[in-house]
């Protein structure tokens, strides 16, 4: 930081900016080496926390545009993680579902990820982590709402 100019510095948004560049590439590295993306666990991760979804409600819910959600529950589908089905009620909209090797597809992700969020919060103790996380939710939330 100490070439860093000070008007940016002093910037929450740019600081922002910079962790959230760090934290991509180390979940994408994460991910890349169980042969996942960032995407993959999103959509995982909503399915099963919410159960069956179309894939519009997916995408949604994991703020993905509608192709990129299209072309990881292909992904997903093609490795056996999820199983699309017609919708009984709207037979142009598909419903994705968890399988049970996506379910432990997920929980290898979430080791993946957790080492992840240890790596980058390191100079963090656990209250501060804690404290860090109620403040981007907060942020996030008031955001989301405008």
């Amino acid at each position: 930081m100490e070439e860093t100019p000070a008007h940016l510095a002093a910037r929450p948004s740019w600081l922002l900016t910079q962790v959230a560049v760090h934290a991509h590439r180390l979940a994408a590295e994460g991910f890349g080496g169980v042969g996942a993306r960032g995407y993959h666990y999103r959509v995982l991760a909503a399915l099963d926390e919410f159960g069956v979804a179309s894939q519009a409600e997916l995408g949604r819910r994991v703020s993905m545009d509608r192709s990129d959600v299209v072309a990881t529950v292909n992904e997903l589908a093609g490795g056996g993680y999820v199983e699309r089905t017609p919708d009984p009620d709207d037979r142009r909209r598909n419903r994705v579902s968890l399988t049970a090797e996506g379910r432990r597809r997920l929980r290898r992700m979430d080791r993946v990820l957790d080492g992840v969020q240890d790596e980058l919060l390191e100079p963090l103790s656990a209250e501060e982590r804690r404290t860090l996380t109620d403040l981007l939710t907060r942020l996030l939330t008031h955001h989301q709402r405008t």
